[in-house]
């Protein structure tokens, strides 16, 4: 007799994001702030889990996990990036994004709140590029004898 399998969702660590600004730094001189956070370009039908963890921020309080998640998607106009669901895993903020415009840079605000009472706002920027359309093919213009004409620079003259 079969027996169902059950399926043990694990978050991939392609698109796995942790909280910056909570690492102690060396004194001496000034750093400069680090960059915004950006995940890895989605498709716009991808529909992907994105994960964002806050443990660093949680750091020597055992027990305190995100209590509730607010998500802001800019811009938000139709055929825009969605958020389909989300959820919390202790400290990590776990999204299911779909759809979105290709070329397009969405940000993704995080407004969580802990067991704790912290609040944490983070945003993160998302590209929607479109990986899976065939690349457009280019052909260079030619002379008779099969020579490629050039611009001024060097450059093959293409149509």
């Amino acid at each position: 007799m079969a027996t169902p399998a059950t399926h043990i969702w694990r978050p991939s660590h392609a698109r796995y994001l942790e909280i910056d600004g909570f690492v102690p730094l060396a004194r001496g001189p000034v750093v400069p702030p680090p960059l915004p956070p950006i995940w890895p370009q989605k498709d716009p039908g991808d529909t992907l889990d994105y994960i964002f963890d806050i443990a660093p921020a949680l750091t020597a309080n055992p027990g305190d996990g995100i209590s509730t998640l607010d998500v802001t998607i800019s811009p938000a106009n139709a055929g825009d990036l969605t958020l389909a669901s989300s959820g919390a895993d202790g400290a990590r903020a776990v999204l299911w994004l779909t759809a979105g415009q290709a070329g397009t840079v969405y940000t993704v605000t995080l407004s969580m709140t802990t067991s704790a009472g912290r609040t944490i706002v983070r945003s993160i920027a998302l590209p929607v590029v479109s990986l899976s359309t065939v690349p457009v093919t280019v052909e260079t213009l030619t002379t008779q004898t099969g020579l490629v004409l050039t611009d001024a620079l060097g450059n093959p003259l293409t149509f």
